[in-house]
């Protein structure tokens, strides 16, 4: 699994309330809310992120309430991934559940700049920087988590495992 996109960075503590504010919360459409996604922090993020792009945070990535919206909001806008110093532990695992590939390294976080081009590989945690010609590395993604990141998130592995396992009794002639 693999992605590529140019930065948009930010600082610490970027909260729920700045990766989608609270008055957008009367909705789950993930269009609507990529529509207004980092809206009070960067006005501008909504219409220049492109398909692939990649966020960068600081310490402490997600933090606030433990709304979904938050991940479904960057994912809906086209991120490819997240990258942050650290994240909070709630939006961490939101960002799973909902298929958002995310890497924590607080070096590639210091040194990705805004407008960088990036390429990740999640199978070994490799973060290059084509722009600077440097490279990091975060912890890769066990296997699992791979699977369902693939997957789109965890509803959809776990209903592909589900058809699976139905499928593989109906084959098993049980009666």
């Amino acid at each position: 699994m693999t992605a590529a996109g140019r930065a948009f960075k930010y600082g610490d503590n970027v909260d729920t309330d700045a990766i989608i504010p609270a008055r957008y919360l009367n909705t789950s459409d993930p269009a609507e809310l990529a529509a207004h996604c980092m809206e009070d922090l960067d006005p501008s993020f909504a219409g220049a992120v492109r398909p692939g792009d990649v966020l960068v945070g600081g310490r402490n990535f997600g933090c606030g309430s433990s709304r979904e919206h938050a991940p479904v909001a960057i994912k809906a806008a086209g991120v490819s991934c997240v990258i942050a110093a650290s994240f909070a532990r709630i939006f961490y695992r939101n960002a799973v559940n909902i298929g958002l590939p995310i890497l924590e390294s607080p070096e590639a976080a210091a040194g990705i700049e805004a407008g960088d081009r990036l390429s990740l590989d999640f199978g070994s945690g490799t973060i290059s920087d084509g722009t600077k010609n440097s490279s990091w590395r975060s912890a890769p993604f066990p296997p699992f988590m791979r699977r369902i990141m693939e997957a789109g998130g965890l509803t959809e592995y776990v209903r592909a495992r589900l058809t699976e396992a139905g499928d593989s009794g109906a084959e098993g002639g049980g009666s």
